[in-house]
C-alpha cells in the first residue's frame, strides 16, 4: 500500500526537519489558525477555542504527538485538520492512535471526521446506486465518515480506523481530530496516516425467514415440524434463517417453567444437527433454564452445529412476568462466517434500545423471533440502524399485523413469507452503504459518534 503524501512548502519542510512548533496568522472564518507539523488547529470561535501542541519526538515509538488541550468552557471546541489528495476510483484507509485524559465521553468528545471535498473545497455528491440516481430528485451529498474505534493497546492508546471509496468527484479528504465538549480534557494523537487500499469487496448473505405456527403436539415435535422449512431455506442458498419464538412452548399448553430446558439441551441438539446438516446457521428462540430462573432466550447455532451464543430477552411483557420469567441485562453480538449478528425477541421490538444497542455493540444482522408485535416498529429498527432485521412471527397476514420477512437499511421489506409454512430469502451485500435521498452519511458508523450519554438509573 502506498502513503498518500501532502504537499508541503520548502520552509515548513524545514522547520518539521528542525522539530519547532510553527504558528500562522492565517485567518479562516475570521479565527487564528495554527500550523504545525503539516496539521492546522481550528476552532468554531475563539473563547471555545482549545489548546493545540505539537511535540515532533514526544514517544519512543510513535514519534510525533498532537495534543488538544479544553479550556473550561462546556461548549470547548478545536479540531486538528489536513487534506490529503485522492483520486477518483481509489480506496483509502484511515488510520490514528489516540489517548484521553479526564473525558468522559471519548466516542462523543474526540471523533475523527473525514470530508470528501473538490478542487474548490465544496462538497461533492455520493456516489449512489442506479436505482436511487435514477429516482426524481437531487442526488445527496457525500457525508464526512466517522472512523470507529478500534483495537487497543498499551498505556491507554486506541486504534481508530476506517476504509472507504473516494466518491468519483472528490479531489481531496479532509481529516479532522477533534476534542470537544470536555472542560480541562485533554487528547493526544498519534500517527495519522491516510493509505491506499484494496477496493472494498462485495459481503453477499442469504437472510432467510420461516413462516411457520407448531401444532403444539409436544417439544420436541413443535421443533421438528421445521426441519422442511429449514431444509428448503438451504435449497434456495440460504446462510441463516430464523425461526420463531419459544418454539417448543407453542400451543403445548404448560407453563414456561415446564418446557424450559438448558442450553445447550434438547432444542438445540435438535437444531444444531439441523444446522450441521445443511451447513448454515439457525437462530432459534426457547425458554432457558438456568438454576432456578427461566429465560426466554434466542440461539445462535452455526453451520458445524455448534452453539455460537445466545441472548437473554431484556424487555418482557405482563404476560412472561406473571409467568416468573427472568429478564437479561446484556446485548451480545456474535461473529459468523459471514459478519455479526445480533438477536433480540418480540417485546424488545417495541423498544428502540434494544437494537441500538446492538448496533452499537456491531451487529450488521438483527434475527428477531416475534410472536407479534407492530410491523412499523420492525422497520424502524432497521431504519434507524442501518441493520437488516430478519423476523418469524406467528401472527396471521390476514390480521395485517406483524411480518415473517427481512428488513433492510431503509426499513423496506426485501422479502416477506406470507403463507403458513413457506421461506422467505433475500440476498444483501453487508458492504453496501445505504443512501436515502435526504442523506445523513452512514448512519450505521455516525449513531457511534452521536448517540446521547443516556443517565445512569441512579440518577432518575
Amino acid at each position: 500500500m502506498k502513503r498518500i503524501e501532502t504537499q508541503i512548502t520548502p520552509v515548513a519542510s524545514a522547520i518539521l526537519c528542525a522539530g519547532l512548533f510553527l504558528f500562522s496568522a492565517i485567518a479562516i472564518g475570521g479565527e487564528p489558525v495554527d500550523s504545525f507539523g503539516g496539521w492546522e488547529g481550528v476552532a468554531p470561535w475563539a473563547e471555545i477555542r482549545p489548546e493545540f501542541v505539537w511535540s515532533p519526538k514526544a514517544h519512543d515509538v510513535y514519534g510525533a504527538v498532537w495534543t488538544i488541550t479544553g479550556n473550561s468552557e462546556p461548549g470547548g471546541h478545536g479540531w486538528l485538520k489536513k487534506s490529503y489528495p485522492v483520486q477518483r476510483g481509489q480506496t483509502v484507509k484511515f488510520e490514528v492512535l489516540r489517548r484521553c485524559h479526564d473525558i468522559d465521553s471519548p466516542r462523543r468528545s474526540t471523533p475523527v471526521r473525514i470530508s470528501w471535498l473538490d478542487a474548490n473545497g465544496k462538497m461533492v455528491s455520493a456516489d449512489v446506486p442506479p436505482a436511487l440516481a435514477d429516482q426524481p430528485g437531487s442526488i445527496p451529498r457525500a457525508e464526512p465518515e466517522h472512523p470507529l474505534d478500534g483495537e487497543e493497546l498499551a498505556n491507554g492508546w486506541q486504534r481508530l480506523s476506517g476504509t472507504y471509496a473516494v466518491p468519483s468527484a472528490a479531489t481531496q479528504a479532509v481529516v479532522e481530530l477533534h476534542l470537544q465538549w470536555a472542560p480541562g480534557g485533554r487528547v493526544e494523537w498519534a500517527k495519522p496516516e491516510l493509505i491506499s487500499s484494496e477496493p472494498i469487496p462485495p459481503r453477499t448473505v442469504r437472510l432467510a425467514t420461516v413462516h411457520y405456527y407448531p401444532t403444539g403436539k409436544s417439544p420436541i415435535e413443535n421443533c421438528k415440524e421445521y426441519a422442511p422449512y429449514v431444509e428448503e431455506a438451504a435449497n434456495q442458498g440460504a446462510n441463516l434463517v430464523v425461526l420463531g419464538e419459544t418454539v417448543p412452548y407453542v400451543a403445548v399448553k404448560k407453563t414456561p417453567r415446564e418446557v424450559a430446558e438448558p442450553i445447550p439441551g434438547p432444542t438445540t441438539d435438535y437444531f444444531g444437527t439441523l444446522s450441521k446438516q445443511h451447513g448454515l446457521h439457525i437462530v432459534v428462540s426457547l425458554f432457558e433454564l438456568d438454576g432456578d430462573s427461566v429465560y426466554n432466550a434466542a440461539v445462535l447455532l452455526g453451520p458445524k452445529g455448534n452453539v455460537i451464543g445466545k441472548y437473554r430477552k431484556v424487555c418482557l411483557p405482563h404476560g412472561e412476568i406473571e409467568n416468573g420469567v427472568t429478564p437479561g441485562s446484556e446485548f451480545p453480538v456474535f461473529d459468523t462466517e459471514f459478519g455479526k449478528v445480533g438477536m433480540m425477541v418480540c417485546y424488545d421490538g417495541f423498544f428502540p434500545e434494544v437494537a441500538r444497542e446492538l448496533t452499537k455493540n456491531g451487529a450488521e444482522v438483527i434475527a428477531w423471533p416475534v410472536w407479534g408485535c407492530n410491523p412499523l416498529l420492525g422497520r424502524a429498527r432497521a431504519c434507524e440502524n442501518h441493520v437488516y432485521v430478519v423476523s418469524s412471527t406467528y401472527t396471521d397476514t390476514k390480521r395485517d399485523w406483524m411480518i415473517s420477512a427481512i428488513f433492510d437499511h431503509a426499513g423496506e421489506s426485501l422479502a416477506q413469507a406470507k403463507d403458513w409454512g413457506t421461506v422467505a430469502v433475500a440476498e444483501v451485500d453487508l458492504n453496501q452503504r445505504h443512501f436515502w435521498r435526504n442523506n445523513l452519511g452512514d448512519f450505521h458508523s455516525m449513531i457511534f459518534r452521536h448517540y446521547p450519554d443516556a443517565p445512569s438509573d441512579d440518577a432518575r
